[in-house]
């Protein structure tokens, strides 16, 4: 039978932009605190979960799940301190726990004991921890502490060594980590101003703030070492070089790849900030320094990425000095280890390691253990080891040992997981997009699969703001596979794979070409047998999510399913809340007329067509996300129940103290992916 859905009031709201009126019918939606859209939500939920509890498999499918999810997850170790005091830290999930848990210990083969397991700080695993800093000693810990998937935390100080805290607290902080000066006598932070209580998690987020903290001072004796009342878009990233002579203060504004330099001397108390570099032309990442010289990966004049070192004393654009060029490869991040160069790059969306010498020339390129995806490879300028993880969408992850001078890796840790890896396949293919564009994508099954075009297909994207996506392991996928379905991933434009000129063709008034692209992977996978439009469903979060809701909303007759999950579907009205405004940077804005053009014309919730047969759908957002806010899908669940026809069911799951999907407990994530699964595979049937 047809859902009955909640009757959503309208008002009679209408923008003009530029000439163009555009009427705003659910603009009381926005207003996450009111009474009114309280009980839209409950009753929304009501029908949600009336339908989904109704799915014959959701049982079996949660059970399979949680089955497969319960294996012991490492993350990658880092250490801290000098000789007999060297410390080393790393997160492990026993397999079903909500969050992960900080264990340290002395020496390799230490006896690993609890810093601070976050799964006691909530009944239902609600907050975690976001972010931690430890101490070049090794001695103190500052981590930061959110609630109910916010971005906002709040930071304290713990002591390593006796796992108590201090009496420091900091709040207020949002887009920032910790760096501590040598001696471990304090840290620097960039924070906001306190927001105003009730509406703290929509309203915009201007004028970030550097400070630097005392330990054992309150926050209001708190320094301020930077600030730009002049630019409320600026934020601050400050970090202490590793010789601990300088701060390096990374300038970013908005979400665009390009940031400024500032620095300070911090062996001089009366040292002002110099601007180092003052204008956003490119990306630059400070990956180490040896004296006045500092090295850097950037995109100017590279959008591939390569390094070059700049001399403080003579930093005149003239004097810099190219010392790794750019390669085809996508260069993603340098680290300075056992005195070389580690170089990560990106070749055709699968990572590939090479080591180089400081004077830049090539040492080696470190065997992975296979094709797939490899992170971490951090640690100290002398150190003769790093740690890093490798995945793939059928190997879980491991954690491997890197040896430097016997150029070999080693497994550390290699989880147990109720599956063959064996039994499963990844094959990568390259399809021509609308324009003509060549587009790589991952296809993963289970071996035996017939491509018959009957098999049910997961399609996901994301597509933006220079975000790879490379080959990575999930249990939810896996249990998709073992259900005979297939998971394909493009990468899109708009992501990084193949640097900055791969992500421009992906922006503003160039979107339009990344939902090209996912719609003709769809008709690819149809043309070339792995499914049919009957069997195929398009996933995506967040950006993904708008990729979602602009794909249904232009081909709604590709697909059985959608799953648009926290998404930004808005498009004229995103940059007014928290941090959406710095979004700008990839979308454009709609108070600019060219841009508004762009936005109107594929903005998910202005392009809902009534009378118009769409696939069935499952919005899923949070009450807690302030990074999307919730109104976004919202409004859009509401207009697309309005416009519906036919029977598919178009439903929104809204999750409680949940946010835009960091520290999500596993529970949490468990139910919802048995509810994307059972809701899909019953839209297939």
């Amino acid at each position: 039978m047809p859902l009955q859905y909640p009757t959503t009031r309208t008002v009679d709201q209408t923008d003009d932009y530029h000439g163009t009126v555009v009427a705003d019918p659910y603009r009381w939606l926005e207003d996450p605190n009111s009474d009114e859209t309280k009980a839209w939500v409950e009753a929304q939920n009501e029908v949600t979960f009336g339908h989904l509890n109704g799915l014959g498999d959701r049982e079996q499918i949660k059970q399979r799940l949680t089955k497969l999810w319960n294996y012991e997850r490492y993350g990658i170790p880092f250490k801290r301190g000098e000789g007999d005091a060297t410390r080393y830290f790393f997160f492990k999930n026993d397999g079903l726990q909500n969050q992960s848990v900080l264990y340290s210990q002395i020496g390799l083969d230490g006896e690993p004991t609890v810093l601070l397991d976050p799964n006691g700080l909530s009944d239902d695993g609600t907050v975690a921890l976001s972010s931690m800093s430890i101490s070049e000693d090794g001695k103190r810990m500052a981590y930061g502490l959110s609630s109910s998937g916010s971005d906002w935390q709040e930071w304290k100080v713990r002591n390593v060594e006796t796992g108590e805290d201090l009496s420091d607290h900091i709040k207020w902080v949002k887009f920032s980590g910790a760096s501590w000066n040598k001696d471990g006598s304090g840290f620097f932070y960039s924070r906001y101003d306190e927001p105003n209580a009730e509406t703290q998690f929509e309203d915009v987020n201007y004028f970030q703030k550097l400070y630097y903290h005392q330990i054992g001072q309150a926050q209001s004796e708190d320094v301020l070492i930077y600030d730009r009342p002049d630019q409320k878009e600026w934020g601050f990233g400050g970090d202490v070089t590793e010789d601990g002579k300088y701060l390096e203060i990374s300038v970013w504004r908005g979400t665009e790849r390009k940031n400024l330099i500032f620095y300070k001397d911090l062996t001089d108390p009366n040292a002002e900030v110099v601007e180092l570099i003052s204008e956003f032309e490119a990306q630059f990442n400070l990956i180490d320094n040896e004296g006045s010289i500092w090295w850097f990966k950037t995109d100017l004049g590279a959008p591939r990425g390569r390094v070059i070192a700049i001399d403080l004393a003579n930093p005149d654009r003239a004097n810099w000095k190219e010392l790794i060029p750019e390669a085809e490869e996508t260069l993603q991040g340098v680290g300075v280890i056992n005195n070389q160069f580690v170089a990560s790059y990106l070749k055709d969306a699968r990572t590939q390691i090479k080591t180089f010498n400081l004077d830049g020339s090539l040492d080696r390129e470190v065997e992975l253990p296979g094709i797939g995806a490899a992170g971490g490879f951090g640690g100290k300028r002398e150190d003769s080891e790093t740690f890093y993880s490798f995945t793939s969408f059928t190997t879980p992850t491991a954690i491997y040992r890197y040896d430097f001078a016997k150029n070999e890796s080693t497994p550390f840790r290699q989880p147990q997981v109720d599956f063959n890896s064996a039994d499963y396949t990844t094959e990568q293919v390259f399809y021509s997009s609308k324009d003509g564009t060549k587009v790589p994508m991952f296809i993963s099954y289970k071996k035996g699969l017939e491509r018959n075009g009957e098999n049910p297909t997961i399609l996901y994207g994301y597509g933006g703001f220079n975000v790879s996506l490379p080959p990575s392991f999930s249990p939810a996928n896996l249990v998709w596979m073992e259900m005979g379905g297939v998971y394909a991933l493009p990468n899109l434009r708009g992501g990084g794979e193949y640097g900055e000129a791969w992500h421009q063709a992906g922006t503003k008034l160039n979107k339009q070409n990344v939902f090209d692209d996912f719609i003709t992977a769809a008709e690819w996978l149809i043309e070339n047998k792995y499914t049919a439009s009957s069997k195929l469903a398009i996933s995506g979060g967040s950006n993904g999510g708008l990729l979602v809701g602009a794909c249904m909303a232009q081909r709604p007759d590709l697909y059985a399913a959608a799953l648009p999950a926290v998404g930004v579907l808005d498009m004229l009205r995103f940059h007014k809340f928290t941090i959406g405004w710095a979004w700008c940077s990839d979308y454009g804005s709609s108070e600019n007329a060219d841009e508004f053009e762009a936005l109107y014309a594929y903005s998910p919730l202005h392009n809902l067509k009534p009378g118009t047969i769409y696939p069935a759908t499952m919005v899923t957002t949070a009450d807690h996300d302030d990074r999307v806010v919730p109104a976004h899908s919202f409004k859009f669940a509401a207009a697309l129940q309005a416009a519906h026809e036919g029977d598919n069911p178009v439903l929104i799951r809204i999750e409680t103290k949940a946010g835009h999907g960091a520290g999500k407990p596993t529970a949490k994530v468990i139910e919802e992916a048995a509810d994307k699964w059972a809701f899909v595979r019953s839209a297939m049937a």
